[in-house]
């Protein structure tokens, strides 16, 4: 067998090879992150037979994606490490020496010790899920974001449609401040022509005497004429347009994807294509982690450690020491399930009895939900869980 350890960096990364026996059949040498980096190290490697190879690289952010889906199409096996692996090989030399050149080598010895997981077809799904799930969590932070800066802006120049729209976000607030923009506009316009506007968004939901009475709280807001911040509201909303149509298009692209993996995640009861992608997309091959525990850890929900001495404390929070994006995905399933889930419904409703703060029982159902998609992802079993 060949080992090929591949150190990943941003612009150019490392490469070398040894056999079973150790011996270097490929010095370390660099070859830079483009196609024509990457044509040099299949020219270095070209020698070898495919089958003969495994190519080992550590699990290190978006570097390595590129790499490894190159790698993966000209048909090689690969082999993902996990940089603990490697760091602890690294630190039982004497002199804990780091540089690229030898962590090619520390690579290497990870694929002979099988201290690696292997990369399979449907880790290209989950790679793109990750990607397109990531990018989908940004768009919706950034979407927040304006929307508290529009309220503010809103708060100034027109307080009073906060009361006349349950929501200033809906499709007909949006309408009314991008069409008259200003308090002023809206009280000199025609009540038919605000109705009409009113009823565009919504479906007919309201009446004339909205109409009426949106025209007269204009008449009479306290706020004073700032159109420099009526501009910026209109602004904010066509940014917060463009940013729905682009959560919609990655919504469809993930949906397609999910189709394609038919992960049995999507059968637990209020978890979505997106909330289900997500959790996928975080967690990668479940059978990494040989226990609940383990996953439970990783998604930074296991309790936080606080000894000192004899003193153990019993009351500690989550340590939220894992990835934050599952951690947000495991929190929100478990919100949405405990009310489209009867035994989920009861273990909430139970924790609540005994005086638990809504986010302590929230936790509780998190911890439960975890176990339960541990299960049905490592029997690759549908949820049944009445």
């Amino acid at each position: 067998m060949i080992y090929i350890g591949i150190d990943v960096a941003k612009f150019s990364h490392f490469a070398s090879a040894v056999n079973s026996d150790g011996e270097v059949l490929l010095k370390p040498f660099s070859f830079s992150n483009s196609i024509d980096g990457f044509k040099l190290l299949l020219s270095k490697i070209k020698c070898f037979h495919i089958e003969d190879c495994l190519i080992g690289l550590e699990s290190t952010g978006h570097y390595s994606d590129n790499i490894v889906s190159f790698l993966f199409d000209k048909g090689f096996r690969i082999g993902i490490i996990n940089p603990i692996q490697s760091d602890s090989l690294r630190n039982s030399n004497i002199r804990k020496t780091k540089n690229d050149k030898i962590d090619t080598f520390l690579i290497s010895q990870c694929l002979m010790l099988h201290k690696y997981t292997a990369f399979s077809k449907s880790d290209f799904n989950i790679l793109r899920l990750k990607t397109l799930c990531r990018f989908r969590f940004d768009i919706t932070q950034s979407k927040t974001r304006l929307k508290t800066q529009m309220t503010g802006c809103v708060d100034l120049i027109f307080p009073e449609l906060n009361s006349f729209f349950k929501n200033i976000h809906s499709k007909s607030a949006h309408a009314i401040l991008t069409k008259y923009t200003s308090p002023k506009n809206v009280a000199k316009s025609r009540i038919d022509t605000i109705l009409k506007v009113l009823n565009k968004t919504s479906r007919g939901k309201y009446s004339y005497d909205d109409a009426v009475n949106l025209k007269k709280i204009a008449s009479n807001t306290i706020a004073l004429d700032n159109p420099s911040m009526c501009m910026q509201i209109v602004y904010l909303i066509k940014q917060i347009d463009l940013l729905d149509e682009q959560i919609l298009t990655i919504d469809k692209d993930i949906k397609k994807i999910m189709d394609e993996i038919n992960s049995p995640i999507l059968s637990i009861p209020g978890i979505s294509y997106t909330l289900g992608a997500m959790i996928l997309s975080e967690i990668g091959d479940i059978h990494k982690f040989p226990n609940p525990k383990k996953l439970l850890a990783y998604a930074g929900l296991d309790p936080s450690v606080k000894q000192s001495g004899n003193f153990n404390a019993t009351n500690t929070k989550i340590s939220k020491r894992g990835s934050k994006h599952l951690r947000y995905a495991i929190h929100t399933a478990a919100s949405i399930i405990i009310w489209n889930n009867d035994t989920f419904y009861e273990y909430y409703t139970s924790k609540c009895s005994k005086g638990k703060s809504y986010r302590n029982v929230i936790g509780h159902v998190s911890n439960k939900l975890v176990r339960v998609i541990f299960k049905i992802l490592t029997e690759n079993i549908p949820f049944n869980l009445s």
